[in-house]
């Protein structure tokens, strides 16, 4: 296929995440429009080879595709519907939502953009800026599976996707998947306050136990995060925070009993009420340095 024949994109939501996963679809060749609430934060993607728009409705004229990168369940519902994207597409549209949202809004969005003869996907990722820049998310989409295999090509540029059901599906899996995360960067933050009270080097423990049973991701990046003290948010957490609630949220509805995520969710919401909301996810550590404040020199 040639670049003329590439399907048009319109990307909505350029922030932390959505910014590299423009500039992976421009490398591939894709032509990218862009929009987003602050345009500041679109603009340096001209540079790169998209055009910008100065409206939502503007951007997805004339689009196939039209990605949402957005805040939240509240952000998506007002671009799409309230800001009368869904009337600016044409029939036969695919919306990819990548933002991280709840399940249920993610199917009321689906049956109401059905109404209007357009299809959806909720695609979560996975793997943050890092994997956002490198093309390495992995992408979990729910809807119809037909319309993930037409869109291989675009998730290819992106990274490794996954059909894993019908439309909320790929929300659901988003949050079990930010369970883990979760869980981990507080069990992770623990063992580093644990070893510096007991004499170890952080640095020294982190690279001892790489490659055994508790190496992870997790591990790799935010342990090293924590070993430098360096929490500028790759992942915010108060966007942490946020699916934390969405998890026990659908664990309420499906009455499930989670301690360990509600342990750690009260955790996060204490870090962010004190102040950490901008911090990256992994500054978990310093909210449990400050329980600990007798242990630190």
């Amino acid at each position: 296929m040639t670049e003329t024949q590439k399907k048009a994109i319109a990307f909505l939501g350029t922030g932390l995440m959505g910014a590299p996963m423009v500039r992976c679809l421009l490398k591939a060749g894709f032509p990218v429009t862009v929009w987003n609430r602050d345009p500041a934060k679109a603009e340096p993607l001209v540079a790169d080879g998209a055009r910008q728009a100065q409206s939502p409705n503007e951007a997805v004229v004339g689009a196939d595709i039209v990605f949402t990168m957005l805040t939240n369940g509240a952000a998506v519902s007002e671009v799409l519907f309230d800001k009368g994207v869904v009337g600016a597409m044409e029939r036969g549209t695919i919306v990819v939502d990548c933002s991280s949202i709840a399940p249920p809004v993610a199917r009321e969005n689906a049956r109401r953009l059905a109404e209007h003869g357009i299809r959806n996907l909720d695609a979560p990722v996975s793997g943050g800026t890092a994997g956002a820049s490198a093309g390495t998310l992995a992408i979990m989409a729910g809807g119809g599976e037909t319309d993930v295999e037409e869109l291989e090509d675009v998730f290819a540029a992106l990274g490794r996707v996954t059909y894993v059901g019908p439309s909320g599906a790929g929300q659901i899996c988003k949050l079990a998947n930010q369970q883990i995360v979760a869980i981990t960067i507080g069990a992770v933050a623990e063992a580093m306050i644990l070893v510096e009270a007991g004499g170890a080097s952080r640095g020294a423990f982190r690279d001892a136990i790489r490659g055994g049973f508790a190496e992870s991701r997790i591990l790799e990046l935010h342990g090293g995060r924590m070993v430098n003290r360096d929490f500028v948010p790759g992942g915010a957490s108060s966007n942490q925070l946020k699916d934390l609630e969405a998890v026990m949220a659908m664990a309420g509805e499906l009455s499930l009993s989670l301690p360990l995520t509600k342990e750690v969710r009260q955790e996060f919401y204490d870090f962010v009420q004190q102040g950490g909301a901008e911090q990256d996810h992994s500054g978990l550590l310093l909210h449990l340095e400050k329980l600990n404040s007798k242990h630190q020199a």
